[in-house]
């Protein structure tokens, strides 16, 4: 029996995690990791769960954007989006009327993203897989025609896309079965926030060591003094061999990057993500030009498959990072890790924040299996908070990311959690703002 969408709900969930310094970095130095979260609700009760992230102030934007979305959902037979799940994403995409307000960009392109992601959730529950299992079982015809070539055709045709990923098809059984036996390798971000002292910093970087990671990011771009300092201290503590990223958060104009780059090559940085605007398309290729040996990566606030395709056309990055929630959900992600494999560019998706592990955790496993078919300098971020928060949280051991077996996305929050953080209504913000917190 098919079954239909009939209902939307939008929840506004923020935590608290500035009062720790979670999340800090040079732009966003007091974070309250959140997230604007859909839910839709089929005839049988099948629920789909996505979302977007956010960092406090402003969630409520996202959740009205997120309710725009309703009429354009509510009442969709999942047989005909499954049938034709890129005419899906157009007609979401291409609303005429909600794509002024983008087009495909900014707060639209969020609240895209998170009802996208809830539908392909319900897709994979009623399959009863995880979503990378579900992705990995389509064939390469199924997986281009998720895709929107619009403005992508000058850099990758469909008939490429098609011969990239039937190029692969033959070894998927047993990069999938390596999936499941040795994980996916991960870097961790947790150590290195910004706002941490150097006593948090040293404990953290010993304990993860003690838990078997080899790979750090650390938080850049406030004060070239203290990144020198705090990247001193992380080197020091994890030692030569292991491996150091940095971490700008677009803070950085052009030449500030490149000099700043020229006194923290000390350190031996894997790469240095986000050194300036990302949008800055020439400006990342000036600064990968200067800085090279050491890499470029940027995409956690790339707003589109068109930014990416530039930044690939043009050299200026050598690691790829998606972000599931800022993209535009599923579809277009597919479109950007097929750009990426195209060109040769290694993907490493962004997840530090609220949720996120629990998205691209499934798009690094579709990508190893289905499209770029290596692991060759490919790692997922690992952030290791809130995830208690999740009805299926990630795991991770030793480095490396345990495939989840339960179907969907893994992105359903707890009842308990939804209520107890709702904004501003919620037991835990009720009390802070009403003490003047």
């Amino acid at each position: 029996m098919s079954l239909r969408i009939r209902d939307l709900s939008v929840h506004d969930v923020r935590f608290p995690t500035s009062d720790f310094g979670d999340g800090s970095d040079a732009m966003n130095p007091d974070p309250d990791y959140s997230a604007a979260f859909a839910i839709l609700r089929c005839d049988d009760d099948l629920t789909g769960h996505g979302m977007t992230f956010t960092i406090g102030r402003g969630t409520e934007i996202c959740v009205r954007a997120i309710e725009a979305y309703r009429p354009l959902v509510v009442g969709r037979d999942l047989d005909e989006i499954e049938a034709d799940l890129g005419g899906f994403w157009r007609s979401l995409a291409g609303d005429s009327q909600l794509r002024w307000l983008g087009p495909e960009k900014g707060v639209v392109h969020l609240a895209l993203a998170a009802v996208v992601n809830a539908v392909w959730d319900l897709l994979a529950r009623r399959a009863g897989k995880p979503l990378w299992q579900y992705l990995s079982d389509m064939t390469p015809q199924e997986i281009v025609r998720c895709v929107d070539f619009r403005h992508m055709r000058d850099a990758l045709t469909p008939e490429a896309a098609l011969a990239l990923l039937e190029k692969q098809a033959d070894g998927r059984a047993a990069r999938r079965a390596a999936l499941e036996r040795d994980g996916y390798p991960a870097y961790l971000t947790s150590a290195g926030w910004i706002g941490y002292d150097e006593d948090t910093i040293r404990a953290r970087c010993r304990a993860a060591i003690a838990g078997g990671w080899n790979h750090f990011k650390v938080k850049v771009g406030a004060d070239l003094e203290d990144d020198l300092r705090r990247c001193r201290i992380v080197r020091e503590e994890i030692g030569p061999d292991r491996v150091l990223m940095l971490d700008a958060n677009q803070v950085w104009d052009v030449d500030e990057a490149i000099d700043a780059m020229r006194e923290l090559a000390a350190f031996d940085p894997l790469f240095i993500e986000e050194p300036t605007s990302p949008d800055d398309i020439l400006g990342h290729a000036r600064i990968a030009s200067a800085v090279r040996p050491i890499g470029v990566a940027t995409g956690e606030h790339c707003q589109n498959r068109v930014i990416f395709k530039q930044l690939l056309q043009a050299g200026a990055i050598d690691y790829l990072q998606i972000d599931g929630c800022r993209l535009g959900g599923v579809n277009e992600v597919i479109a950007v890790l097929l750009l990426a494999a195209h060109f040769g560019v290694p993907v490493c998706p962004h997840a530090g924040g609220v949720g996120l592990c629990e998205h691209v955790q499934h798009f690094s496993a579709f990508d190893f299996v289905c499209v770029s078919g290596s692991l060759d300098g490919r790692l997922i971020e690992f952030a290791d908070h809130l995830h208690d928060h999740f009805v299926t949280p990630v795991r991770v051991e030793k480095g490396r990311y345990r495939m989840p077996t339960a179907p969907g996305f893994g992105t359903e929050m707890k009842a308990e959690s939804l209520a107890q953080f709702a904004w501003p209504d919620g037991p835990v913000w009720r009390q802070r703002l009403s003490q003047g917190e």
